[in-house]
This record gives structure tokens, C-alpha cells and sequence, in this order.
């Protein structure tokens, strides 16, 4: 396993950031570390870096507890941290070649600016890097050595578009050259695009874990069901209102659609729709987002 999280807990005295969290990430994978301010994610990927000590439980990168040995831990990563500094000064390409040097390297650092779409402002100071700029420095900085697991605490912040689209790519790539990549972020439509597998949490618990696509279909998770009818039956919407988890009805010509809080209301709406004279034509259920996701199962509560 690239991580291995163990009862991982975190208190700062009577303050919890992080709260029994057990998880995994395989060699290979591309995982979205989700969450809202304060919810742990960041003294996660801090332990898992030895920046602070967990108060209970055990992290470990390839087997290592960071702990123990942080230099051979470290020796597997490559880190973009949400708090990366640098040499105001010094160009793009003085600081790829102090983090090649750092670690006997051998990567070229014309290669990783133009990869990460920054080669024409290699020889500029960071110091005039405009925030975007920065963030592709610091994913350069990230790949060199070609990491066996690449850490990246909100690596989204500040990209436009086209930077958006270059991270997607260099992750894409990084998977399929077998690396592992753990990402923390709240954007969500670029975590649904690029993660084989999401964690999310909140209050310091890690509150779901599982594909994309088994989230979406998590029976609290709102959708909405469209229906097409031979014809709409009068007062349908008010009753359909009147159903436990139909939360909005309207319709367009021949078509219901039915907001509902959950999976259990989808039967109750067709059943209801059976009793009347109406046939019924077709019936879709329209995907959740992840943002839906988040928001269902990132609910405040107090940590213990």
C-alpha cells in the first residue's frame, strides 16, 4: 500500500483535528481527500508528512512509519503543500535545480517547466509568479525524482483553466506510470473528473470512502427522477409533495420531475403515479454530483 492510516488521531488539547481515521490508498491510484476549513484533511497529509505527531494511531507510506524513519519516507514522495514557500528571487529553474540536487536527481529542469506549461518564465523570479504560476512550480518541484506517491494539499487553488486541464493531464500520467496520488481539494467537478477513489471528512472523522460512483448512488444522497407520462394527471404535484423524501415537483409537457431526499422516496412516486390513469412512459434518475455528495455527507457535528 502507498498509505496505510491506522485509528490516525490528532488532538490539540481539548480541540480534535483528527479522529480515528483508518484508511488506504494502492500503488496506482489517484485519491480525492475531501472536506470543508477545518475538517482535518490538512493535519492528515501534515502526520503523514512528519510535519506533527498524531497523539494516537499510525501512519505509514510504503510500509515506513514516517515517524521512525522520515528520510526513507521521504525518499517515496514528492509533496506540493498548500503552504509551499519560495525564494522570492530565485528564477523557476534555480528552484527545480536545488530540489534535483536535494534529491540526486536527475531529472531536467527545462523538461519539467515545459511539462507543467511554464518553460517561457523559467528564467524569471518567483517573485513576479502570479498564484497559478506558482502552483505549476510547485507541481514541477513535486515530480522530480519521479515520486512512488505524489502528495498535493489543494494543488487546485489559483489555476485557470488551462492549468486545471495540465494537472488533470500530469496526474493522469503519473497513475499510469504507477505512482500514487493523494490530493486534497474542495473543487469538486475536478476531484469527479480525475479520482479513482474519494475520502471524505469532516469534524475530523473521516465520514465516506468509496468510488465516485458508489457515492452517487448512497441512499441519502438527493437525485432527481424524471418521468414521462402519457399524460399529467391534475393535482399530481400536490400529491407527490405530500410523499415522505419529494422535496420539489414540476413539470415540462409530458415530463415530471420529482426532487427527492433520498433512494426510499423513488418508489413511493412510482407507485403513486401507478394509482392514477396515467401510463408511464419512461422513468430516468438523473446523477447526483459530487458536490451533492459532499454537502449530503459532510454534515457538521461535534467531534468527541
Amino acid at each position: 500500500m502507498a498509505i496505510e492510516l491506522h485509528s490516525l488521531t490528532k488532538r490539540y488539547g481539548d480541540i480534535c483535528a483528527v479522529e480515528d481515521v483508518s484508511l488506504t490508498v494502492e500503488q496506482g491510484e489517484v485519491f480525492g481527500f475531501l472536506g470543508p476549513n477545518g475538517a482535518g484533511k490538512s493535519t492528515t497529509i501534515n502526520i503523514l508528512l512528519d510535519f506533527v505527531r498524531p497523539t494516537a494511531g499510525r501512519a505509514s507510506i510504503f510500509g515506513i512509519d514516517p515517524q521512525e524513519d522520515p528520510r526513507a519516507a521521504r525518499e517515496r514522495l514528492g509533496v506540493l503543500s498548500e503552504a509551499t514557500g519560495f525564494y522570492e528571487r530565485d528564477t523557476a529553474r534555480e528552484h527545480l535545480e536545488f530540489a534535483i540536487a536535494m534529491k540526486r536527481a536527475d531529472d531536467d529542469p527545462q523538461a519539467l517547466l515545459e511539462r507543467v506549461g511554464i518553460a517561457d518564465a523559467g528564467d524569471r523570479a518567483v517573485g513576479g509568479f502570479s498564484k497559478g504560476m506558482r502552483q505549476r512550480l510547485g507541481l514541477a518541484i513535486a515530480l522530480v525524482g519521479e515520486p512512488d506517491l505524489i502528495i498535493l494539499d489543494e494543488p487546485l487553488g489559483g489555476l485557470d483553466p488551462t492549468g486545471a486541464q495540465t494537472f488533470r493531464n500530469i496526474i493522469r500520467e503519473e497513475r499510469d506510470r504507477g505512482a500514487a496520488v493523494f490530493f486534497s481539494s474542495h473543487i469538486m467537478d475536478q476531484v469527479e473528473a480525475i479520482c479513482d477513489r474519494v475520502g471524505i471528512m469532516n469534524d475530523g472523522r473521516l465520514v465516506a470512502v468509496d468510488t465516485v460512483e458508489a457515492l452517487r448512488t448512497m441512499p441519502e444522497v438527493p437525485f432527481e427522477l424524471s418521468v414521462t407520462l402519457d399524460t399529467v394527471p391534475d393535482r399530481i404535484q400536490d400529491d407527490l409533495l405530500c410523499l415522505d423524501g419529494v422535496e420539489a415537483v414540476s413539470t415540462n409537457d409530458d415530463v415530471l420531475r420529482v426532487g427527492c431526499a433520498d433512494a426510499s422516496a423513488k418508489a413511493d412516486v412510482i407507485t403513486l403515479l401507478d394509482d392514477t390513469e396515467a401510463a408511464i412512459l419512461d422513468v430516468r434518475t438523473g446523477e447526483p454530483s459530487l458536490e451533492q455528495v459532499f454537502m449530503e455527507t459532510a454534515v457538521e457535528g461535534p467531534c468527541a
